[in-house]
């Protein structure tokens, strides 16, 4: 028998072709699927490191914010404490101006007093002094009265000497020359007068005063 001579089956070399294309593709496909696999795993890494620092943002937003409601706190407080203190200034100064106005008030009045008391002193002071010019002007007329009075009182006085001078000096014949039958009578009756006329005239008789008068 002869031998036949060994080809390769045209079929097999088919499939054999196949499998070797395959292997090629999925090499390819391999290649492909690691490809995507880093750009997935960076693109990974990346919203990774964007997350965690999207986180340590959002912590840090938190710690700001927290540190602004802090502060917010604190300077409600202090506000409240400022508004507080504003309303008791506000009210001492209110009672201040109170005071003031009432103190005010007061001091006009006892000017308005003090007015009044110094007008009706000045009304006072002016009658006094009225009174005073018109009492000096009375005194005045009264020391010329009593110079007038005391310039007629001696007059007066000097003629009541001369008529006692007179009567001292009558003789007793010269009444009996005038009337002989009254003479003793008539003498007696003479002399009675004349002694009470100068009794009077001596009593009536005015000194002015040397004192003198202090206004």
């Amino acid at each position: 028998m002869k031998r036949r001579a060994k080809y390769p089956c045209p079929a097999a070399l088919l499939v054999l072709g196949l499998l070797l294309s395959g292997v090629a593709h999925g090499e390819g496909l391999e290649e492909r699927l690691r490809a995507q696999l880093r750009s997935t795993t960076a693109q990974l890494q990346a919203l990774q490191s964007e997350q965690a620092q999207a986180s340590a943002a959002r912590q840090a937003a938190e710690s700001q914010a927290r540190e602004a409601q802090a502060q917010i706190k604190q300077l409600t407080a202090q506000l409240s404490k400022a508004q507080a203190l504003n309303e008791q200034l506000a009210g001492h100064q209110q009672n201040l101006q109170s005071q003031a106005q009432a103190q005010v008030a007061a001091s006009n009045e006892q000017i308005g007093k003090f007015k009044k008391a110094y007008d009706e002193l000045l009304v006072l002071a002016r009658g006094k002094e009225a009174e005073r010019a018109r009492l000096e002007a009375q005194l005045t007329e009264r020391d010329t009265q009593v110079q007038q009075c005391s310039v007629k009182n001696q007059q007066m006085y000097e003629v009541a000497k001369a008529l006692l001078h007179a009567y001292e000096t009558i003789d007793v014949t010269d009444i009996m020359k005038i009337r002989q039958p009254f003479a003793a009578k008539a003498r007696v009756r003479f002399e009675e007068l004349a002694q009470g006329f100068g009794d009077d005239l001596y009593k009536n008789r005015f000194d002015a005063p040397q004192a003198s008068i202090t206004h």
